[in-house]
């Protein structure tokens, strides 16, 4: 997981496909906002063409959101926290270009370079049973069946076979694969992972 806050990635057992776009809730301009609450979906790169566009990298494993989306948060890199119309959207060359409402010209696109594109929570798209996003899991407690604390999410890596998360409790840090058969409980609410580890994975 790379640093700048959250970010809209979804790690999952094996064997779980994700499920269709929900029509993404649109956040109002006079709404109370805490940043903590808000979700990273693209990092604006630089001026795209000469009307105003923008292109993005994405930091979202949903990248079909951008079509649904209508208004959004950005917050640029000196810090300020916009609310943006999103006219258009396309993806171009594995990023996403992106046109916002009253930025016509290339210097007010150049504004926008280094900003976050941001979605609230109720924007989240809707995840299958025993998918998390990454976020969620991050600063979750990790316990073996037998109450033994093991640590807490630091990181999760997704890479393999299945998603590994990075536990760390004290000086140890430990690579739990996140698979049904090891992290048995989960619990989001509880911010609380039980795993039954197979016979020498915590001596690694």
């Amino acid at each position: 997981m790379s640093g700048g806050g959250k970010q809209d990635r979804a790690s999952v057992g094996p064997d779980v496909s994700p499920l269709d776009l929900r029509p993404d809730a649109r956040p109002e301009a006079g709404e109370d906002v805490r940043e903590d609450n808000l979700i990273s979906v693209a990092r604006i790169a630089r001026p795209q063409g000469h009307r105003g566009e923008v292109i993005a990298d994405l930091l979202t494993d949903f990248p079909e959101r951008f079509a649904r989306l209508g208004r959004v948060y950005v917050k640029r890199a000196d810090g300020r926290l916009l609310l943006l119309d999103l006219e258009n959207s396309r993806m171009h060359k594995g990023r996403v270009a992106l046109k916002f409402a009253g930025c016509d010209t290339i210097s007010g696109a150049e504004e926008l370079r280094d900003a976050r594109v941001l979605v609230s929570r109720d924007q989240l798209v809707e995840l299958p049973e025993d998918t998390y996003y990454d976020f969620d899991l991050i600063g979750c407690e990790v316990v073996a069946t037998e109450g033994q604390h093991l640590g807490r999410v630091e990181e999760v890596r997704n890479y393999g076979a299945a998603p590994l998360l990075v536990v760390r409790g004290g000086a140890r840090e430990l690579l739990i694969p996140f698979a049904l058969s090891i992290c048995v409980e989960i619990s989001i609410e509880r911010k609380r992972i039980v795993v039954n580890p197979p016979e020498g994975l915590l001596d690694l």
